[in-house]
């Protein structure tokens, strides 16, 4: 009739291992809440960072701001396709591009 009886020992090992797998969750979730609170950040408060992430085929190697306003920035950035003019504009909740052009550059 010792049969359902838990031991003390195995006890301590399943609660030990569930104490450990629901650390490394909370972990997982809380870095992966970090990163998603960085990109929105980076979405709505740093145009110069959104700008590698709003154009991620570009491949934009360096940026430089041209024009600066508070609803408005141009950059010049050096992508791989070369020289291009990409103006991005505040919404009402984050930057978004408006355009992007090439620049070629005279001979």
């Amino acid at each position: 009739m010792d049969i359902h009886r838990i031991s003390r020992l195995r006890f301590l090992n399943t609660i030990s291992w569930a104490v450990v797998l629901c650390a490394i969750i909370v972990s997982v979730a809380a870095g992966l809440a970090r990163a998603t609170l960085n990109m929105k950040a980076a979405l709505i408060e740093k145009p110069d960072i959104a700008i590698y992430l709003l154009l991620p085929d570009e491949d934009i190697r360096s940026v430089d701001v041209l024009r600066e306003t508070e609803t408005q920035r141009d950059y010049l950035a050096e992508t791989k396709d070369g020289m291009k003019l990409v103006i991005l504009k505040k919404g009402a909740e984050k930057w978004y591009v408006e355009s992007v052009e090439s620049l070629h550059e005279d001979s």
